[in-house]
This record gives structure tokens, sequence and C-alpha cells, in this order.
């Protein structure tokens, strides 16, 4: 069975899928993904699709769900790289994306996740008891 590869790039994950997905491979990225989410705490995951020239329902299922597990271990899914025409297919087949958001390179990727956390202000408390920095 084929590995994604899942590389740490600063706060971000960065998958860049350059095979077919399988039913198996999907389901080895996900938890991959998801224990270098926890691993390393990064707040962004970056998923490349310049490789996939077609996008069927189930690759659109698939992404949908590694944004999920994202979300809910506190890292913003952002898919970089589509074509055209993959565009045009996933909206015939009616899929939305729900929870992904989307750019077209990886250093545009990059940056919306960053902005994404600079809009939620850094100052969100790391451990039980921390507090804030007294200002005044």
């Amino acid at each position: 069975m084929e590995r994604v590869p899942v590389l740490k790039i600063g706060d971000i994950l960065l998958v860049s899928i350059q095979v077919d997905m399988s039913d198996q491979t999907a389901v080895q990225l996900q938890e991959d993904l998801a224990e270098r989410i926890v691993a390393t705490g990064c707040h962004g995951v970056i998923i490349d699709i310049t490789a996939l020239d077609i996008v069927d329902s189930f690759v659109g299922r698939m992404l949908s769900t590694i944004a999920s597990i994202s979300k809910v271990l506190d890292a913003e899914t952002v898919v970089v790289g589509m074509r055209p025409a993959v565009a045009i297919t996933l909206v015939e087949l009616g899929l939305s994306l729900n929870g992904i958001r989307t750019a077209l390179n990886v250093e545009r990727g990059m940056e919306l996740i960053a902005a994404t956390r600079d809009d939620h202000g850094d100052d969100d408390l790391d451990e039980p008891g921390d507090q804030p920095a007294d200002t005044t």
C-alpha cells in the first residue's frame, strides 16, 4: 500500500497527494494526518492536489473528512493546486467541500492559514490556569 507523505513546514503540515487514492490509502492518510497534528501541535494543514487530474465523489468525501478531523484537532485545512477541470467536476457532482478553504498554490495556502491564525489572535491560553499577560 502506498502512503501519502505528511511534511511539517513551520506550524503547517503539507500533504502532497501524488498517487491514486484507494480506500485503504485514504484511511491511512486520515490516521497519519490526525496523529501528526496531535504530535506536532500544528494549526494548519495544506493538501496539495496539483497532481490529481480527476477527482471523483470518493476523493471529495475524503477531503471533507480530513478537513473535519483536522478542525476537531484545531487545525485549519486548505486545499491547493486544484485544476479547473477538477473544480468543474466537484461542482457537477454537487460536492461543496464544507469546511475546506482553497487557494491556488501552496504559498497562498500558507498565507491563508497565517491570516486565519492572526484573525483568531495568538492570545489563546495554552495551559489551564495560564493567565493573559497584564498590559497595564
